[in-house]
């Protein structure tokens, strides 16, 4: 479950699973990279250069980040409600501001859609991949690998068509 908390004591619940996770982590890695790419002052025009600077600039990012502060769980208000979000598509822009906007939908009941918007600045999306990071670590979930090489021993047969389940 990620759980993010704003600035007024609003909190967000949103389940991620693992496939998903695996699908969403390198899209908003190469976000961040895009995002310090983007910023003044920066020439880093090819990928490698990206990378190298992305990487400086999130281990900048975590020396002065407080992950010791436990998570504030006396939130006043929860807009997505009670339950978590399960998040079955998330669509990653770019804002001209220096941010990214994160779009996250819950597609699994068609009578009742449900999405959220996130607009965050490159230091939270540098501490958000740090703790999805961790969270799939002490999971166990080996990320990576591409979504089809997920369950590796689960091939189906030949005669049956391959399904994809969250």
């Amino acid at each position: 479950m990620l759980r993010l908390n704003t600035q007024d004591r609003q909190e967000f619940r949103f389940w991620l699973t693992r496939r998903m996770t695996q699908r969403f982590m390198p899209a908003i890695e190469q976000s961040a990279a895009r995002l310090e790419a983007a910023q003044p002052g920066v020439a880093a025009t090819d990928s490698t250069s990206q990378q190298i600077l992305t990487e400086l600039k999130r281990d900048a990012f975590l020396q002065k980040a407080d992950f010791a502060t436990p998570f504030d769980t006396q939130a006043s208000l929860r807009p997505l409600g009670e339950e978590p979000m399960l998040i079955t598509d998330a669509h990653l822009s770019i804002l001209s501001r220096g941010a990214l906007q994160i779009s996250f939908e819950d597609k699994s009941d068609p009578q009742q859609l449900k999405s959220c918007q996130l607009h965050l600045q490159v230091s939270l999306v540098h501490g958000m991949v740090h703790l999805m990071q961790q969270a799939a670590e002490k999971a166990q979930w080996s990320l990576s690998g591409t979504p089809s090489d997920v369950n590796e021993h689960a091939k189906p047969s030949e005669k049956e068509a391959p399904r994809y389940t969250h």
